[in-house]
């Protein structure tokens, strides 16, 4: 059997529409889309909040920590602070516990970026959570897969 046999269109079509890969990746774009074009106007895009809000804890985070919680590597969420760092929104320092780690705070700055941008992701949310038909359930739901 010849590789363009295996690999019909109707199997294509079938990927194409049975694929929860597929599914999830398309809807975590779009979402992305709708709160980055909400967080413009604060020149934040919606990686930036959800990092900014997951450092918002009453004791600093570690690095470690934030890339477990956002299913990031820490080369990447290095990257992802970078900017943060250099706008003076967020801070990253030795770890005194451990002087081989870093601790990640926001700074007043960030605090009141993360503050200011609130409403919009309020809004977006109520907005994208209303198309749903069960939105706690596909909560749920993505939990289970990651």
């Amino acid at each position: 059997m010849s590789t363009r046999d295996e690999l019909s269109f109707d199997l294509t079509c079938t990927v194409r529409d049975t694929c929860l890969c597929h599914h999830v990746q398309r809807a975590a774009r779009a979402i992305a889309r709708h709160f980055d074009e909400a967080f413009r106007p604060l020149d934040l895009t919606n990686g930036q909040f959800s990092l900014m809000m997951s450092l918002n804890a009453p004791v600093a985070p570690t690095i470690g920590t934030i890339s477990n919680l956002l299913a990031m590597d820490r080369t990447t969420l290095t990257a992802n602070l970078k900017p943060l760092e250099r706008r003076g929104l967020v801070s990253v320092a030795v770890d005194e516990g451990d002087r081989r780690g870093r601790v990640l705070t926001l700074t007043a700055s960030g605090r009141q970026l993360l503050a200011a941008a609130l409403p919009a992701w309020k809004r977006t949310h109520a907005a994208i959570e209303g198309l749903l038909a069960a939105p706690d359930r596909l909560r749920v739901d993505l939990r289970a897969l990651s």
